[in-house]
């Protein structure tokens, strides 16, 4: 069987509570309503169908965040509505849709923490969705270290999604980012931001044993290997303004395990390339198949996985393996 560890989804209730607010929420809404598969499960079959083998969706919310175009109020309602009716869609279509990743605002902490128990211990959430920054506070802030606390101690994965809009300018001179960069190069710059403050914060330290997957193979990290062990080695050294004396020292191990501890997937839209250096950077016990549908085609991912020629035993832990290791559960059973 083949888990696809990351797809997203807005069932039918929520969908419709959301186009209320869609209007207000600019490219990004545009972009949603155009993908209708995201929220017409025929349509999102269908498409499954054509991988033509034994294949699931992990479903989770997509972008854009719930804190970016709710009160902390409207959010907790929003995320308690999202979870229930996915919950309801995955209970109908357990074959299709094994599990689901709730949804928390995290502009609302007191809710997000009680949502974390009921979605978890009351309808079967198989981990937590946050985003790489909080309407733009950064996840390493200690407000929000219970969240990852309560995560570790329920052993199961928290999803890390890249949130980024055009209102993120490129050009100091410019009012947005031009191109639709702040998507292509935005997203995995965000990733790799957040995985570096959440190790710099010692949340690996703290909890060891804490399960992070990250979205479009870990955001480039395995390309910066180079520059993460070596160019942070002098960390402090282009900086006036603070001391970042302590921060290395701080770490119980060397910096680059740290990064290693994440967990990558396979949303590539279709390239390779970045599977294999994923593969290579945090091993075949780290790498965990998704395709980011229905923003991305489903097939184009399996074969890039088929060029590259994979040994039997690692594409298993990859499709599904290291999925049912994540969430404490079996598929195909």
């Amino acid at each position: 069987m083949i888990v696809d560890i990351y797809t997203h989804i807005f069932p039918t209730k929520f969908f419709e509570s959301w186009q209320k607010i869609a209007p207000q929420l600019g490219n990004i809404a545009k972009r949603i309503g155009q993908v209708e598969p995201v929220h017409n499960l025929d349509q999102r079959f269908r498409a499954m169908d054509r991988a033509g083998t034994d294949y699931c969706h992990i479903v989770s919310l997509p972008n854009p965040p719930l804190e970016d175009f709710s009160t902390p109020e409207l959010g907790a309602e929003l995320a308690k509505l999202a979870n229930d009716t996915m919950a309801e869609v995955v209970a109908k279509n357990r074959d299709r849709l094994p599990a689901f990743v709730a949804a928390i605002p995290m502009h609302n902490l007191d809710f997000a923490m009680k949502e974390i128990d009921r979605a978890v211990l009351q309808l079967g959430a198989k981990g937590i969705q946050i985003f790489t920054n909080i309407k733009g506070k950064p996840l390493d802030l200690p407000e929000y270290r219970p969240v990852f606390a309560r995560m570790a101690e329920l052993d199961l994965p928290i999803w890390l999604h890249p949130a980024r809009n055009a209102s993120m300018t490129d050009y100091a001179t410019e009012k947005s980012s031009r191109y639709e960069i702040w998507w292509a190069f935005g997203w995995p710059y965000e990733t790799q931001v957040a995985c570096s403050r959440l190790v710099f914060s010692g949340l690996f330290d703290r909890h060891p044993n804490i399960k992070i997957v990250t979205h479009h193979g870990g955001g480039g990290i395995p390309f910066f290997d180079g520059r993460i062990e070596e160019g942070f080695r002098t960390l402090g050294a282009r900086t006036s303004d603070e001391d970042y004396s302590k921060v290395i020292p701080s770490l119980k191990r060397p910096l680059l395990d740290y990064f290693k501890m994440f967990y990558a997937d396979t949303a590539l839209m279709g390239g390779s390339i970045g599977v294999k250096a994923s593969l290579e950077f945090f091993g075949p016990d780290r790498v965990v198949f998704a395709t980011d549908s229905p923003f991305a085609p489903i097939v184009p991912t399996l074969e890039a996985i088929k060029r590259l020629d994979l040994e039997p035993s690692v594409l298993e832990r990859m499709n599904q393996d290291n999925a049912e290791k994540l969430m404490n559960m079996k598929f195909g059973d």
